[in-house]
C-alpha cells in the first residue's frame, strides 16, 4: 500500500503531515506500518483501516532507539513540582530542558513556591513570588528544539495560593509566558464559596521560616475575574481538582497523589509521571454510513480497544529505558499509565444522522464510553494475569473506587479481583490535532469546527475571488448526494459555533463518566458570547462533573489559528494586476523606519507603503556596527519586497516570518539584557516591526480620509513582462542593455559589474 492509497490522493495535507512528521528517512508506507506496529499484524490492520493510531511520539519514534536516537515514546510528562528554594526552582528548569530534548511535553505546578513578598534569607530579603518564575520555564520551553517545533508546557497553581490573582492576569500581557498554557486548580471549597457568595481564604505557610501569608477574598468576584480574563484572552483554564482526584482508579490509594497535568490537560499525573497516547477513530466503526440503516459496530470497537490496550502496554515496556530522567523511569515502572482515547466523534455522529449534543448523541456516547472503559479494564486484568499487576497495585483499593464501580461489568470485576490490573490509568481523550488532521476527521470529542472555510485567490482575476473549502466529511456527503449548496445539508451537520454551550458540556460530561484520566477541552463560542455566559459555562461544567475546561471566544485578543469570519481584506500592492505581474514602485511612497535590537546587535528596518491604500511595497534591512549577516538582511528584504509587490498580503508575509522559530543568541540576550525587540529571532522581529509600521500608515490614511474629500485611487502599474530574449533588471524590472561587456539598466542604473 502507498500513502496516497491510505489517505486518499486528494488529501495532500495529510500526505504532507505523514512525510514531514512521521516518516523516517524516506521509508515507504509498508515499512512505516511494520515499524510502528512492532510487527503485530492485528495492530497493523487496525492502522491500515484507519481505526486506530498511536500518538505522535510513537508514530515518529517507535523503533528508532535501535538507531541510537535519544527519543521518547511518551507524549507527556509532569515534572516534580519545584520546592521553595532556588536550587529546586532551577533544577526544575533543567528537567524541563532534558525532557523537551527527548520530544516530550511537560506540566509543572508552582503551588509550592512562596508568594510575592514572603521573607527570605538572601540579598533580596523577600521573594519575587511564584509567578515570577513562570517566565523562566516559558523561556526554557522556547529555547529547546524538538525536530522543527518547540516544546509544550502547562503551568498550574492552586486556587488557594496568595499569588493566584497575579497568576490570573499574567497572560493579559501577550508578550509574557508565550510558550506555556496556564490553568488554575480549583477546589470544591472555592466553588461552594462562589455559589454562596462568601469569602475564601488564600493561604501559604513557608516551611523554611514558618511565616504564614493569608488573604481573604470574595470568591464570586475572583471567579468573575477568571471568567472575564478567559473570555478576553482564552486563558487561564480551569481544573476542577477535587473531581480530578476523586474520579479515577487510584482515588482510594493513599500512597498516590497527582502533581499536575500535561500541556493539554487531558493527563493528570504524579510527580515524574509520564503517559503515552493512542486514539480510536470512531467514524470508522459506522456500518452503512449516511443511510437509515447506519449503526455502530460495537463488537468491532470492543476488539479494537483490546488490541490497542495490549499494544500500548508493549510500547510502554519498550519505552521504559528511554525516558529522559530517572524519576520518570521509576514512576512509569511503578504506575504504568497509558492513555487510550477517541477521535472522529463528530464524523461518527454525522455518518449516523445524529445531531451532536442532542439526547440521542449523549445516550450513544454513554453506551460507547462504558464499553470502552469496561473493555480496557478487562484487558488490563488479563495482561496482569500474564505479566503481573503494576507494582503499586492494591486490588481492594481499586475495586472500591467510584470510577471502577460505575464502569465495570460482572465478568470484569471477577478478573480484576483475581489478577489486579496491569495499568493504574487507562483512558484519556487528547486533542489529536495532528493525527486527526492527517486522517481528515474531527479531533477528540470536539464537534466539527466549521462545515467550510473561506479561502481567496488574490489578484488572479483582477479582484479577489472567495471560494469554499469544505471539511472532508461535508465534502464527501455533498459529492455522494450531489449537493451543490451547503445550505441544503441536513440539520445534523452542526458546527462548533452553532451549538449551545450546554450541548458541548453535556457531551464532554457523558465521556468523562467513562474516562479515568481527563479530557482535553476547549469550548469554542462566538464573538458575541458574554462574560456572564462564560461564568455560567464554568459553573455548568463544574456541576456536570467535568475535570477541566477552557473557552475560546472567536475574535478575542488571543487570536485563534482558525477563523470563519469574513474579515476585511488587507490592501495588497498587486490588486488589479494579472497573474505573474509585480507592482512598479515609483517615488510616490510613504516611508517608515524602525531600529531593532536582536541577538547580535542593532538592525535597521525601512518600509515603503502605497500612499493611497497603505499596502506594503518595499522593505530595506541593514545591520548596525553589530547585528548579524548583512547579506542575509539584504536577501530577506528583497524576498519580502518581491512578495509584497507580487500581491501577497502583509499578514501572510508576517505569518511566514513568525514561523521561523527562535535563535539561541536572541533568546540569551532577551534573558540577560532584556532589550531585544519583540520576537525570538531576526525575521520575527522584522515581521513585528512591519506590522507596527503598517498599522501606523493605515491610521494616518484613515485620519486623512476623514479630513479630505474622497480621491480616486490610481491603479498600480506593473513592471513590464519579460519579453523572450530580454534580460530584466532585478532591481526595477526594466530590460537591461548589454554595454562594455556588462549588463546595465538604463532606468535605475543597476549594473552587474558594479
Amino acid at each position: 500500500m502507498k500513502i496516497e492509497e491510505w489517505l486518499g490522493g486528494d488529501n495532500q495535507l495529510g500526505i504532507d503531515i505523514w512525510n514531514n512528521k512521521y516518516r523516517n528517512n524516506g521509508e515507504d508506507f509498508d515499512h512505516w506500518i511494520d515499524r510502528i506496529s512492532g510487527g503485530q499484524e492485528e495492530l497493523a490492520e487496525l492502522i491500515r483501516s484507519k481505526k486506530f493510531l498511536f500518538g505522535g511520539r510513537i508514530l515518529s519514534n517507535r523503533g528508532l532507539e535501535y538507531e541510537g536516537r535519544k527519543v521518547s515514546l511518551s507524549n507527556c510528562y509532569v515534572i516534580t513540582p519545584p520546592e521553595d528554594n532556588i536550587e529546586s526552582i532551577f533544577d526544575c528548569a533543567k528537567k524541563l530542558a532534558r525532557t523537551y530534548s527527548y520530544g516530550g511535553g511537560c506540566g509543572v505546578d508552582i503551588s509550592r513556591l512562596a508568594p510575592f513578598g514572603a521573607k527570605i534569607n538572601n540579598a533580596a530579603r523577600e521573594t519575587s513570588g511564584a509567578v515570577s518564575f513562570m517566565e523562566l520555564y516559558s523561556l526554557v520551553t522556547e529555547l529547546i528544539g524538538q525536530n522543527g517545533r518547540r516544546g509544550a508546557l502547562m503551568i498550574s497553581i492552586d486556587c488557594s495560593h496568595p499569588d493566584m490573582e497575579q497568576f490570573i492576569d499574567l497572560k493579559t500581557d501577550l508578550n509574557k509566558v508565550t510558550k506555556a498554557n496556564i490553568s488554575i486548580k480549583i477546589d470544591k471549597e472555592f466553588m461552594e464559596a462562589v455559589k454562596k457568595n462568601t469569602t475564601y481564604l488564600l493561604h501559604y505557610t513557608r516551611e523554611a521560616t514558618g511565616q504564614v501569608i493569608e488573604k481573604e477574598v470574595n470568591a464570586r468576584e475572583i471567579f468573575h475575574h477568571i471568567a472575564e480574563v478567559n473570555w478576553d484572552y482564552a486563558e487561564p483554564g480551569a481544573l476542577f481538582w477535587d473531581r480530578v482526584k476523586s474520579w479515577n482508579l487510584l482515588s482510594n490509594t493513599e500512597e498516590f497523589t497527582f502533581a499536575g497535568v500535561n500541556p493539554c490537560a487531558e493527563e493528570p499525573l504524579p510527580a515524574g509521571g509520564s503517559c503515552l497516547l493512542g486514539s480510536i477513530n470512531l467514524s470508522q466503526f459506522v456500518n452503512d454510513p449516511f443511510t437509515s440503516n447506519a449503526a455502530f459496530d460495537y463488537e468491532g470497537f470492543k476488539k479494537a480497544v483490546s488490541i490497542a490496550v495490549k499494544a500500548m502496554n508493549e510500547v510502554l515496556d519498550e519505552g521504559l529505558p528511554m525516558h529522559p530522567l530517572p524519576e520518570q523511569k521509576d514512576s512509569v515502572r511503578d504506575w504504568r499509565q497509558i492513555g487510550l482515547g477517541i477521535m472522529g466523534l463528530a464524523d461518527m455522529l454525522i455518518k449516523m444522522g445524529i445531531t451532536y449534543g442532542e439526547k440521542e448523541a449523549i445516550h450513544l456516547c454513554d453506551q460507547i464510553g462504558f464499553l470502552m472503559a469496561d473493555t480496557a479494564i478487562l484487558t488490563s486484568a488479563l495482561l496482569a494475569k500474564e505479566e503481573g499487576a503494576f507494582p503499586k497495585c492494591k486490588i481492594e483499593e481499586i475495586m472500591t473506587t467510584p470510577f471502577f464501580v460505575a464502569n465495570t461489568s460482572e465478568n470484569t470485576v471477577k478478573l480484576v479481583k483475581k489478577y489486579g490490573l496491569r495499568n493504574s490509568q487507562l483512558l484519556t481523550i487528547a486533542p489529536t490535532g495532528t493525527i486527526s488532521t492527517m486522517l481528515g476527521i474531527s479531533g477528540g470529542i470536539e464537534p466539527v469546527y466549521a462545515n467550510y472555510y473561506e479561502r481567496k485567490t488574490e489578484s488572479l482575476h483582477g479582484t479577489d475571488v472567495y471560494y469554499k473549502v469544505y471539511t472532508k466529511i461535508v465534502e464527501k456527503y455533498m459529492r455522494d448526494f450531489k449537493i451543490n449548496d451547503d445550505r441544503d445539508l441536513p440539520d445534523y451537520f452542526v458546527s462548533a459555533y452553532m451549538l449551545d454551550y450546554h450541548q458541548r458540556i453535556d457531551m464532554q460530561a457523558a465521556w468523562q463518566q467513562h474516562v479515568d484520566a481527563s479530557i482535553s477541552s476547549t469550548v469554542n463560542v462566538s464573538n458575541y458570547f458574554t462574560v456572564e455566559e462564560t461564568e455560567n459555562l464554568y459553573l455548568y461544567a463544574y456541576e456536570k462533573g467535568l475535570k477541566g475546561v477552557t473557552l475560546f471566544r472567536d475574535g478575542c485578543k488571543r487570536t485563534g489559528v482558525l477563523s470563519t469570519e469574513n474579515t476585511p481584506k488587507s490592501p495588497v500592492a498587486g490588486d488589479g494586476l494579472e497573474r505573474g505581474e509585480i507592482v512598479l514602485v515609483t517615488d510616490d511612497v510613504v516611508g517608515k523606519k524602525r531600529k531593532l535590537i536582536t541577538g547580535c546587535g542593532s538592525l535597521h528596518c525601512i518600509a515603503l507603503f502605497d500612499p493611497h491604500t497603505g499596502a506594503l511595497l518595499e522593505t530595506y534591512l541593514s545591520k548596525g556596527s553589530t547585528g548579524g549577516c548583512n547579506n542575509f538582511m539584504i536577501g530577506l528584504s528583497r524576498m519580502i519586497s518581491i512578495s509584497a509587490r507580487g500581491g501577497i498580503d502583509i499578514e501572510t508575509i508576517i505569518d511566514q516570518l513568525n514561523s521561523t522559530g527562535s535563535c539561541p543568541s536572541y533568546t540569551v540576550r532577551k534573558a540577560t539584557q532584556k532589550d531585544t525587540s519583540k520576537g525570538s529571532c531576526c525575521p520575527m522581529a522584522v515581521g513585528n516591526a512591519l506590522l507596527d509600521m503598517y498599522n501606523e500608515v493605515q491610521h494616518e490614511i484613515a485620519v486623512r480620509k476623514d479630513r479630505e474629500p474622497a480621491r480616486k485611487i490610481p491603479k498600480p502599474k506593473a513592471v513590464p513582462k519579460n519579453s523572450k530574449g530580454k534580460v530584466i533588471c532585478p532591481e526595477c524590472g526594466e530590460p537591461l542593455a548589454f554595454e562594455g561587456g556588462c549588463n546595465i539598466c538604463k532606468s535605475c542604473g543597476w549594473s552587474k559589474c558594479m
